[in-house]
């Protein structure tokens, strides 16, 4: 059984979008690829305070953006995808994820200056 939506403007369609509530899920990859981003801060920059706020913006915007994940454009991505790819930006850093059902899934943190399509 399938519920029909009436949406009579794209207002309508984003408040729809802004009542759903959203579960975060993060992925091993995304964990392993900010603790690496952490380390290299932290460690081969020697600065582990920078290393510390980037994680806690990382972090608030992630939580900022799981109130309406699909409320902005997909990432052009290289390859097919089931689900569409979104982009949140953090000073030189790329967070990756996808909405399945009432799930964010967060995939990908990388730095925003490599080639992203070969990655993403």
């Amino acid at each position: 059984m399938y519920a029909t939506l009436t949406v009579k403007s794209s207002l309508d369609l984003r408040k729809v979008l802004m009542d759903k509530e959203y579960t975060l899920c993060y992925l091993p990859t995304f964990e392993e690829d900010m603790a690496n981003v952490r380390d290299h801060i932290a460690i081969d920059l020697a600065n582990p305070i920078a290393a510390l706020r980037l994680i806690k913006d990382t972090e608030e915007a992630i939580q900022k953006r799981l109130s309406n994940p699909e409320g902005f454009k997909p990432y052009k991505s290289k390859r097919d995808r089931k689900q569409p790819y979104y982009r949140i930006n953090i000073r030189n850093y790329a967070v990756f994820y996808v909405v399945i059902g009432n799930v964010m899934e967060v995939r990908r943190f990388v730095y925003a200056k490599r080639d992203l399509p070969d990655i993403i």
